[in-house]
């Protein structure tokens, strides 16, 4: 079996260590040139652009047609393949997938939406590659993903609400005033529908990641061993600021920091901290 994802997943080289994934690029266009996010452009090249571009830059999904190609080109090695992509809530990408999927007969496709992004994507990902190296079967790595996804939260505040404005994103923070350009707000990717829902605000970006802290600490008891990983837009200090808050609190399985992809932080802009968080206790294990 193979596995398939796109560029809305932030996993480390560290993750996929010895791993085969196959990827399909987002794209993101700065001033009418198009790029694909993880291909083409780092995320430090992404926001020095970002930060002088005209124009805010926009994204794109791949193609149905995109999938279709990629799904048949890997049917000849191997038809049997899991594809797991960024939250419907968010993107059309998993919508696209499927038609691409239906283009593909040779192929024996299954589609898997995390209802989230980033991260919390990449340990789906992970998971699911190292699921398949150890030999398990599609159903058991179905069973163990809806694990994943239970267990599994993510937050994340940012410097800015602009970018997520103008990507028409604000609409699902239900109580967040779009005009209210100077407030931090806390944001939680829900599973129903994997969309954002406002969990709070703070008037400055540190108080908005002490209050993210909080909301962790207030849902899980003291030295509760916890996998974690914090990802960010070019903002170290705010991601060791939380860093430390929770690794005094919990015993923590930290996976490597690292930036959000190019195509996630055309929506956000700089100044961004996340947390991608689960108990371990309720985290499946792939031996």
């Amino acid at each position: 079996m193979q596995i398939v994802t796109d560029y809305a997943a932030d996993i480390s080289p560290e993750q996929l260590e010895g791993l085969e994934v196959h990827y399909l690029p987002l794209t993101v266009t700065i001033d009418g040139k198009l790029y694909r996010s993880g291909v083409d452009i780092t995320a430090d090249e992404f926001y020095e652009l970002q930060a002088k571009a005209k124009q805010i830059p926009t994204t794109s999904q791949p193609s149905p047609g995109d999938f279709a190609d990629l799904y048949r080109n890997l049917a000849k090695k191997d038809p049997d393949i899991l594809s797991i992509h960024i939250s419907s809530g968010l993107s059309g990408t998993a919508n696209a997938a499927r038609i691409g999927a239906g283009m593909t007969p040779e192929a024996n496709v299954e589609i898997y939406d995390t209802k989230t992004l980033s991260g919390a994507q990449g340990w789906h990902v992970e998971m699911a590659a190292k699921a398949v190296h150890a030999g398990w079967d599609k159903p058991r790595i179905l069973s163990m993903l809806k694990q994943i996804t239970e267990a599994t939260e993510t937050l994340f505040t940012l410097s800015t609400l602009k970018y997520l404005i103008h990507g028409g994103r604000i609409s699902h923070l239900k109580g967040l005033l779009a005009s209210v350009l100077n407030i931090k707000p806390i944001i939680h990717v829900e599973k129903e529908g994997g969309t954002y829902v406002n969990r709070g605000q703070a008037r400055t970006i540190t108080r908005a990641i002490d209050a993210l802290a909080d909301m962790v600490t207030s849902s899980y008891p003291p030295k509760t061993a916890m996998r974690m990983q914090i990802l960010h837009s070019q903002y170290p200090q705010g991601a060791a600021r939380l860093h430390e808050r929770l690794d005094r609190i919990f015993e923590c399985n930290w996976l490597p920091q690292g930036p959000i992809a190019p195509v996630l932080g055309a929506h956000t802009g700089r100044g961004l901290v996340g947390l991608v968080f689960a108990p371990k206790a309720l985290f499946p294990q792939v031996p």
